[in-house]
Parts: structure tokens; sequence; C-alpha cells
């Protein structure tokens, strides 16, 4: 855990009122980036992270301050905001929508809607992975959570984590084949 989470659970665990709008800061970009490559909308990534930072807090306030300290800040956010999204997507019908998130940087346009393209591209075959293999690729590739800490979140052992993300690369590194042949 890094030096910032460490005071960051310190702080809770003196006074959880008065710092969890720091937890709420620190994190909300990094949860609600997940919640929306778990998703794929937009609009339900808002909500899950919003209904994440609800459920840290009422379980923070149920818990005893060594038990804050103790915490692995990261991957218990993360798994409680999978748990979010797993609960909400059972609800509702497959994401049509497209991830709002576009690469940039260049200035060559064409360039900029090819890549664009191939952005898009991806994030469609990342929503068609199953659900557990396309949390252990985004929580490996794109939060750069460690495997042990891919483990913690999604509840599995390491090696088990290793091989969703190995299948879920697999599987889009197949489903990017077929639409570049088709």
């Amino acid at each position: 855990m890094n030096t910032d989470d460490r005071a960051l659970c310190d702080a809770l665990a003196a006074d959880l009122d008065g710092n969890f709008e720091h937890l709420v800061i620190s994190w909300q970009d990094r949860l609600y980036r997940f919640a929306l490559r778990v998703s794929g909308s937009p609009s339900d990534a808002e909500e899950i992270a919003q209904d994440a930072f609800v459920r840290c807090y009422r379980a923070l306030q149920g818990y005893m301050p060594d038990r804050i300290r103790a915490l692995s800040l990261r991957a218990w956010l993360y798994r409680i905001t999978l748990n979010v999204a797993r609960n909400r997507l059972r609800r509702r019908t497959p994401p049509g929508e497209e991830l709002g998130e576009h690469a940039a940087g260049t200035p060559d346009p064409g360039m900029l809607a090819v890549r664009a393209e191939r952005v898009r591209d991806l994030q469609q075959a990342l929503t068609l992975l199953p659900e557990v293999p396309r949390a252990a690729v985004v929580l490996r590739y794109v939060e750069e959570l460690s495997y042990g800490e891919i483990a913690g979140v999604l509840g599995i052992p390491e090696g088990t984590a290793r091989s969703h993300v190995h299948r879920g690369l697999r599987t889009l590194r197949e489903l990017m084949t077929e639409e570049v042949t088709a």
C-alpha cells in the first residue's frame, strides 16, 4: 500500500466523518474509470461509483479503528466497486453504449480518427468478455493492480487471477482479429 493510502486509513480510523471526503476526492476518478470499463456506460459508472462510496462509508462506520488502519485500501475499494457493478449489471440489459474516453494527443486528424476507432473497437470487445475476465483485465492493465491485489478484489487465488487475465487477453486478441478480418 502506498504512503498516501496508509495515511488515509490512519486518518479515517481517527475521524471517519472528518476525513471521508478526502477518501472520495482521492478515489472518485479511479473508481469511476473502473466502473466505466466494467459497465460500459457512463451513467451506470457514475451511479456505481457513488453507491460504492456509500457502501464504503457504511462499512467503515462498523469497523474498529484497528481494522480501518489494517485495510488494503486499494483492493478493498475496487472490490466494493466491482460488487456494486455486478449487482447493477444483473438488473439491466447488456450495454449498448460505448465508453466515452478516446485516445488523444496526436495532431494528425486522420491518425486520431483511426486511433479513436481502434479504442472504440477495443472497448466494445472488452464489454463482450465474461464478467470476471473483463474485470481482471481492467484491474491489471487499466488500474495497474498486481495479481495479488486482483486476487483480493475478485476473491480468488492469485493463480486463478493470472489465468483470468491471460484468458481475457487471448479472447480480446481473438475478438480484435475477427474485427480486422471482417
